[in-house]
């Protein structure tokens, strides 16, 4: 069962607040480069998957016609 309109904008307003924020830690932390720099690889993993999940949804919204 498709989700409901209302459902999908208010998921892809989560998403796309969530991948901002993983786009601005990212940039944060290489901006203090060589400090953290350890953490590279965990923060760059979570912008990556925020992204990926933001691209589905808006897939999914394309399909529905939103």
């Amino acid at each position: 069962m498709p989700m409901e309109t209302d459902e999908l904008k208010a998921r892809l307003k989560k998403l796309n607040a969530r991948a901002t924020q993983a786009k601005m830690d990212l940039h944060d932390l290489s901006e203090e480069l060589p400090t953290n720099w350890e953490s590279i690889l965990q923060v760059a993993q979570r912008c990556h998957e925020a992204h990926a999940m933001l691209m589905d949804a808006r897939q999914a919204a394309a399909a529905a016609g939103l």
